[in-house]
């Protein structure tokens, strides 16, 4: 058993078993379906964990020159890269470290092209299709809205790709499931089948939840099978991020103070929703507490969990606990490993959370600890 007195507060918790239990069902549909599943960085890019992702798969995707040095470096792999501008400056670099570039616009495939045939190795490229069909609902995170700045679409395309593109890739979803995979490649082979007939590969993005207990994974082998049937030529890449963290770990927080106003009783963190949780204002959703009910509950003392930043809006609720809550009790924010360290900000100087592991022997991991330095390197 963890001794969570040893896990300081706050602090982002990894569960090494959890993260191996989701990584064998990934590596296990990758085996099934005959595709290859890779780790995208923007959603889990907790590196001292690597060593236990690379025992199941072995490469990841980058946005970014940053996180595709962090592929090659810690992953010890070179990123399949997909960013949707690039900057001329970073490109050099950019190409040392990417197996696969794929590109937003033809214009930025027409601008980089001598620079990639000037490699010195190949360099797989690709371009972003935009099947104008995506289910998600919060507008934020659609990249198919009316407008989107992301992909190229069917109508924009000649009648031959242009020579040097060997692949296509797509983003529509976003935590979703494989029923929503099947209606996006319905659009996807309506709009673009003629030049799935031009390529090598397919890259099928990311939002492909499938460690989340209600996925049905077996539709997603049959979906994914089918399609290869249909295109045999092509090899098939997903890259989700957060299935590979999907309940993983949790965010550990101290009640600092309790304030009450107009019968509203706030529970005050060490913690922030805006600055350590930001999806929570995003999205926006409630996370789970350990121990405490969503909502208010009759007869059970009843909060809002307020962050620890100046923003007014940093506050989330409402909890039911059994107890009332008093300063110096513990609060475990459930779920809290993807999309929350790779989004963290210094806002307000507040303290941000360390980062630990729990290993498969129980024992709590310290990695990494944020101090002033930390703040203040990030400024000038």
């Amino acid at each position: 058993m963890t001794d969570f007195n040893t896990i300081p507060s706050p602090c982002f918790v990894l569960d090494e078993k959890l993260l191996r239990k989701n990584l064998q069902l990934i590596s296990s549909v990758a085996d099934a379906a005959g595709v290859e599943i890779i780790v995208a960085f923007k959603g889990f890019a907790m590196w001292s964990a690597f060593s236990v992702v690379k025992e199941y798969i072995s490469g990841a995707t980058a946005s970014s020159l940053s996180e595709a040095k962090l592929c090659r470096d810690k992953m010890n792999s070179l990123a399949h890269t997909y960013a949707p501008v690039y900057d001329p400056a970073e490109f050099d670099e950019l190409m040392q470290c990417s197996s696969h570039i794929t590109f937003n616009s033809l214009s930025q495939f027409d601008r980089f092209q001598p620079r990639l045939a000037q490699a010195g190795r190949p360099i797989s490229v690709g371009l972003r299709i935009n099947p104008e069909f995506s289910e998600v609902e919060t507008e934020l995170y659609n990249p198919c809205a009316p407008g989107s700045r992301l992909g190229v679409i069917a109508e924009q395309l000649p009648d031959r790709l242009p020579q040097g593109l060997d692949g296509l890739h797509f983003h529509t979803l976003c935590e979703s499931g494989s029923y929503d995979l099947e209606k996006t490649l319905a659009a996807v082979e309506e709009k673009f089948g003629v030049y799935l007939q031009q390529v090598k590969w397919l890259n099928m993005g990311g939002g492909h939840l499938m460690t989340r207990k209600d996925y049905d994974t077996k539709h997603l082998i049959g979906l994914l099978q089918g399609f290869k049937s249909r295109y045999p030529h092509l090899h098939l890449i997903l890259e989700p991020g957060s299935a590979f963290a999907w309940e993983t770990g949790f965010l550990k927080a101290s009640v600092l103070d309790v304030v009450e106003n107009k019968g509203i009783q706030t529970a005050m963190l060490n913690v922030s929703f805006a600055a350590h949780m930001p999806d929570c204002l995003e999205m926006p959703y409630q996370p789970r507490i350990r121990q405490a009910s969503f909502g208010p509950v009759s007869g059970k003392p009843t909060y809002r969990m307020g962050g620890n930043s100046c923003l007014s809006g940093d506050y989330m609720g409402y909890w039911s606990f059994d107890e009332e809550l008093q300063v110096g009790d513990v609060i475990i924010f459930e779920d809290m490993i993807h999309y929350t360290m790779v989004k963290t900000t210094f806002f307000n100087g507040v303290q941000h959370p360390a980062i630990g592991i729990i290993r498969e022997n129980g024992e709590f991991q310290l990695v990494r600890q944020f101090g002033y330095d930390d703040y203040k390197s990030k400024l000038s």
